[in-house]
């Protein structure tokens, strides 16, 4: 397996244009001279470098290894992860979910956010995505401007989606909260919400007090969704073993696609589904997809849709426009080797952010 040896790891820090949603894109070369991509969250120079020391010499083979071994760069791991596993089944001929032992379903459900401040940009918004193929859509909170909103912030949220419910009869629905609550007016909105079957409440208030979050949850029948500024597989336990979460949703720029199957072999002792969070770019959809293939407990996976054309032809550039294309709500599993996709590193070069 020398020819798999690790010679070189390279990073762009990259930022979209209007959105300026940033993402570090991540290559490693072999001996062999095959190039594997992944892509985290934002990472500083000096934990590239660390993470240099850890993986050059090493085969594309051992990404469960390295992941462990990465405890001095943990922001970068995900995507060495991820450029890994793309190496490893671009040398085998597979995609990277026949690495991991073969899909479990062979279309993805797909999840997209709403973007405006007021009702009038989220249909705008509605409308826009619907269109794109869409069928699912997370919802943000009405400003919050007070500790303790009070019933009349709870119908506001209400009536916010019966408007857009009213817009998209075929559309489900997921209330974003951005952990922006206290746990009492998180239950107060959760029981308003109930009568609207969402598919869940994302984050409704910080999931520091397990206690109170599994009050929300024991005395409301909307899912509740907590995850994606989960650090650690232990983090995941408590929440389980506190009943604390009906919806598993870890950061894919965060942990990469090996920490999560452990993370969702866990939850799905408990009967949780995972519906991992995703705010980065192209590859990193494409890692997600892998993902969903490869996972039993998988629900639903949040793409990132662009407002402006700028955003969208820098994604298109990057890696081409099928990853993240979706129709009647599901995306497609790719199925070339590896993640799948084509990478044009002249894009990288075009779009790295300058010092």
């Amino acid at each position: 397996m020398a020819d798999l040896d690790i010679t070189a790891l390279d990073a762009w820090m990259l930022r979209e244009p209007v959105s300026r949603r940033g993402y570090c894109v991540v290559r490693l070369k072999t001996k062999s001279g095959l190039a594997g991509f992944g892509e985290c969250g934002e990472v500083s120079a000096a934990e590239i470098n660390t993470a240099r020391r850890v993986v050059i010499g090493r085969p594309a083979t051992s990404y469960e290894a390295v992941r462990i071994q990465l405890g001095g760069a943990p922001r970068a791991q995900a995507g060495i992860n991820m450029a890994m596993l793309d190496l490893v089944g671009k040398f085998t001929k597979v995609p990277v979910y026949q690495v991991l032992g073969g899909p479990t379903r062979h279309r993805v459900r797909a999840l997209a956010s709403l973007d405006g401040g007021t009702d009038e940009d989220l249909a705008a918004s509605l409308k826009t995505r619907h269109g794109a193929g869409f069928r699912a859509f997370a919802v943000p909170l009405p400003p919050v401007i007070a500790r303790n909103q009070g019933q009349a912030f709870a119908e506001a949220v209400s009536r916010r989606l019966d408007n857009l419910r009213a817009a998209a009869t075929d559309a489900d629905f997921v209330l974003d909260g951005a952990s922006s609550l206290t746990p009492g007016d998180a239950g107060r909105v959760a029981a308003a919400i109930e009568r609207l079957h969402l598919l869940w409440f994302d984050e409704p208030c910080p999931p520091s007090n397990l206690s109170a979050v599994r009050k929300i949850t024991d005395e409301s029948a909307t899912p509740i969704g907590f995850g994606r500024h989960i650090e650690r597989p232990g983090e995941v336990q408590n929440a389980l073993r506190e009943e604390a979460v009906d919806i598993l949703r870890p950061d894919i720029a965060r942990h990469g696609i090996s920490q999560i199957r452990r993370m969702a072999a866990l939850a799905e002792a408990y009967y949780v589904a995972v519906a991992p969070h995703h705010e980065g770019g192209p590859i990193g959809t494409a890692a997600a997809l892998h993902l969903a293939a490869s996972l039993p407990n998988f629900f639903i996976q949040h793409i990132p849709v662009p407002g402006a054309e700028a955003g969208r032809r820098m994604r298109a550039e990057l890696a081409g426009s099928f990853v993240e294309t979706v129709k009647d709500g599901f995306a497609t599993l790719p199925t070339a080797p590896g993640l799948g996709i084509t990478i044009h590193e002249e894009a990288l070069e075009k779009y790295k952010e300058r010092a």
